[in-house]
């Protein structure tokens, strides 16, 4: 089955509400409406209440019982937030007036539904750029209590068919964390692994990459990957992980083998660490508009409550893909 609908088919069967701040964009509504039509939902479309009803009327879209509007600017629980983002924000100066204005906006909006129990995950960034959909996240919900980091990664959903045999990898991290050091890039594939066991149902693989491949090559850079690996290994002693390994060498069983002789992840990973954000970034749209992958992210990692970011290119069936994700993450 095709690991998207799985994904879809998983989410309807254990229903979550999810919270869009971008309900004035039609792909938003599109994306929700198809998610409604799949079991999905509850689900939220926050935005001014013509905006959002005069997409949903572009859409062909009659009443449903399960899709909601909250408008920032009339809803019964702005004040209620309000307050709550006041004590949330009172340490950094924030006024009760200053918070009275923030919470106005759809994403601290659509965060606080989440903080405050009234919703069980948002997704936003179709519109609102990576920066403000995150910072919106990591004020209101803020980074879960074990959490060494707030990391993200994409979930690659591969052709069909595939001469590998593999039906989706993730990719960590391709949307967040610059230039990670070792520590921090362990921490990353650490949760990257955990989120590859919780949407894909896999035993993960790890490969953290690097341009060498088991010395190959000598460089403070290289370096960082197999200090990250050792302090995976020594975090995580169960995890198959391996490393530094160029990219062939961890995805091509017959260069994996020549590459890194003896490795049980070398040819066969399906989670690939990144060493910072600029390979991350470049190699999983590489992998979308080259190789005709599906790339569902950034996904964010780490947080207390599932809040994730949408690229501002995605179409409404990238949408409803990330209520899938975002609805298992919160159910699993």
């Amino acid at each position: 089955m095709n690991v998207l609908r799985d994904l879809q088919k998983r989410a309807a069967i254990r229903p979550a509400h999810i919270v869009l701040s971008e309900g004035h964009d039609q792909r938003v509504v599109a994306g929700a409406l198809a998610a409604l039509d799949a079991g999905m939902g509850p689900i939220t479309l926050v935005g001014l209440t013509a905006d959002v009803q005069a997409r949903l009327a572009e859409a062909g879209a009659k009443t449903h019982a399960n899709l909601h509007i909250q408008d920032p600017e009339t809803s019964e629980l702005t004040p209620v937030y309000a307050a709550l983002y006041f004590e949330l924000r009172k340490h950094k100066g924030v006024s009760e007036e200053a918070a009275a204005r923030q919470v106005r906006n759809p994403l601290v909006f659509a965060a606080l539904m989440v903080r405050n129990g009234d919703a069980d995950g948002t997704v936003g960034g179709a519109v609102a750029t990576t920066s403000d959909t995150v910072r919106a996240a990591l004020t209101v919900i803020g980074k879960a209590p074990d959490a060494a980091l707030v990391s993200s990664f994409f979930l690659m959903a591969m052709p069909e068919g595939h001469s590998t045999g593999r039906s989706a990898m993730i990719f960590g991290d391709c949307g967040l964390v610059i230039d990670p050091n070792a520590t921090e890039l362990a921490a990353i594939a650490a949760q990257s692994a955990a989120s590859c066991q919780q949407l894909l149902g896999d035993a993960p693989k790890v490969a953290l990459l690097s341009f060498s491949t088991k010395g190959s090559a000598r460089h403070e850079r290289v370096t960082k990957v197999t200090d990250a690996l050792a302090l995976l290994h020594e975090s995580h002693p169960n995890l198959s992980a391996d490393g530094e390994l160029q990219f062939d060498a961890a995805f091509i069983p017959e260069v994996g083998a020549s590459k890194a002789p003896g490795s049980d992840v070398a040819g066969h990973a399906n989670v690939l660490i990144f060493p910072n954000l600029d390979a991350g970034n470049i190699g999983y749209k590489i992998a979308q508009r080259i190789g005709g992958c599906d790339a569902i992210g950034p996904v964010l990692q780490g947080l207390s409550k599932p809040a994730n970011d949408l690229s501002r290119g995605c179409t409404a069936t990238d949408v409803t893909n990330m209520i899938a994700v975002t609805t298992l993450q919160a159910t699993n």
